[in-house]
């Protein structure tokens, strides 16, 4: 094996050329894959947050009186199921939307276009059924309006991220068909270059296998080079665009960009060790013919 090794090693140097031009390829099909990654991790973290965010907005009639509003309060907080409650005034409801940033248009709406509400705080065991059953219970009261559970976002979401999942599958065959292509064509044309060399191997009676072996550790580095690269060029992009994400906009949605994690890191390195492995073996299958 250490003589395949070498021998690939010396292939590399030589062909050099070559092989920078087939990583390159290989980098560009993969920023494609790690970017339809990474969007669909994000979408998925995003879900889970807002699945799971145990919270719920009551949202009060303009004509509520104090002591309705004091009554649903105290009973809120009696309540098993709640772990927390905040009433919100209209001016609050008006600040919290407004941020830091301060944006214009909304600076511009009228004070009565922020409704006051309740912001209730729900236990982490409490299952969906029971939350379910308060929200009916609370809307069913005169001074409530209405109550938000974000449970249609999150579905919006899920059906948002079954879509990307599809779309990333779809594209990671593409990258996959790609992959193999550029490595076994680019295997090929290299055996094709030192043809003198394969053909010495074989007249000393060399097994297709002994001569094979170097091209698919070349095509080997070549994947798991390829798939590198991109990683750091979505890497770079990634903290680009995150330096310029709105912190107010991760403050609403509860939470900020992140960048794959450390397995998908390493997995995407080793498929594309393993695609290029398969595109040298693939390319050189029928040495005699080459």
């Amino acid at each position: 094996m250490s003589g395949s090794i070498e021998r690939a090693q010396r292939g590399l140097k030589a062909e050099w050329r070559l092989h920078a031009l087939s990583v390159v390829s290989l980098a560009v099909a993969f920023v494609c894959l790690g970017a339809a990654l990474l969007v669909v991790w994000n979408i998925h973290a995003l879900k889970e947050r807002w699945g799971h965010t145990g919270r719920a907005s009551v949202y009060l009639k303009d004509g509520a009186q104090p002591a309705q509003v004091e009554a649903l309060v105290s009973a809120l907080k009696a309540t098993p199921e709640v772990r927390g409650v905040r009433y919100l005034s209209p001016a609050e409801a008006r600040n919290g939307a407004l941020g830091t940033a301060g944006d214009p248009t909304l600076k511009a709406l009228p004070l009565e276009a922020f409704p006051a509400s309740i912001e209730v705080d729900v236990n982490p065991g409490t299952s969906e059924a029971e939350v379910q059953a308060m929200v009916g219970k609370l809307g069913a009261l005169p001074a409530v309006e209405g109550v938000e559970t974000y449970g249609t976002w999150t579905e919006r979401l899920g059906s948002l991220l079954h879509g990307g999942t599809l779309a990333a599958g779809a594209l990671a065959a593409i990258v996959f068909g790609a992959v193999l292509a550029v490595v076994g064509s680019t295997m090929r044309l290299a055996l094709t270059r030192r043809r003198a060399e394969v053909e010495v191997m074989k007249l000393v009676g060399a097994s297709d296998a002994f001569v094979r072996t170097p091209y698919v550790l070349e095509g080997t580095f070549q994947g798991a080079l390829g798939a590198t690269v991109a990683l750091a060029i979505l890497g770079a992009l990634f903290s680009l665009v995150r330096s310029r994400f709105d912190a107010d906009l991760g403050g609403l949605l509860g939470l900020d960009p992140t960048f794959l994690p450390a397995v998908a890191v390493v997995g995407l390195i080793m498929v594309g060790a393993v695609l290029g492995a398969m595109g040298g073996a693939l390319g050189l299958r029928r040495l005699t013919t080459v």
